[in-house]
């Protein structure tokens, strides 16, 4: 099990915190991150890509010219695809790109990828971030006094926090999620990872090993 200090949004020493075994000292498996992020990505796709074949496209009902005696090819209609203006010959569909995974490869590719964040050395927990108004600035202010400026950062909370959410939201490279909607992709998509002592111990409750 390891530790992780804890500090307060001045940097300064706050204690520690005992790091699951489970959820943060997972194995690292690249191939994970792979298949929880393809199908993540592909989870967010609207699928209303659409074409119109031969039979969707407007005119042509006319034969172009007779069958037989002009020279030319054979034609009986302009909407076929070898016309300009002609029906896409399997041309993408309204569909769904969703696909499943295994409930444990879900877990266990978070699981993977926060404990690739620890091993990086990327991992920051504070007792918490609470802020008295919703003010840009002061997000951006315990970011630098934190070390973490101008960098790609994770903020994760145990719960809603509108004053922090809305705060943050406009800050390039900074996104605020809470412990519930954790993914796998968010986390391996942003540099460091900022939580709070109550947000470690929510993540810890929803993916450990009693619920693995």
């Amino acid at each position: 099990m390891a530790t992780q200090e804890v500090v307060t949004i001045e940097n300064k020493q706050a204690g520690s915190v005992d790091l699951s075994s489970v959820v943060f000292e997972a194995p690292v498996k690249p191939h994970l991150f792979h298949a929880e992020v393809r199908r993540q990505l592909a989870r967010r796709r609207a699928g209303t890509h659409s074409t119109k074949n031969r039979a969707l496209v407007s005119g042509g009902g006319a034969k172009p010219w007779r069958q037989k005696g002009t020279g030319r090819a054979r034609q009986g209609t302009t909407r076929a695809p070898q016309w300009a203006g002609g029906g896409a010959v399997f041309g993408p569909v309204p569909r769904k790109h969703e696909h499943k995974l295994p409930k444990k490869m879900r877990r266990a590719a978070l699981r993977a990828a926060l404990s690739h964040r620890v091993v990086e050395g990327a991992l920051t927990v504070v007792e918490a971030l609470e802020l008295q108004e919703i003010k840009t600035r002061q997000v951006t202010q315990i970011l630098a006094s934190l070390g973490l400026g101008g960098q790609s950062v994770l903020i994760v909370i145990p719960d809603a926090d509108e004053k922090l959410e809305r705060s943050a939201r406009n800050i390039h490279g900074i996104t605020v999620l809470r412990a519930a909607g954790l993914n796998t992709y968010d986390v391996l998509r942003h540099g460091r990872l900022l939580m709070t002592r109550a947000a470690v111990e929510a993540v810890e409750a929803r993916l450990g090993e009693a619920q693995a």
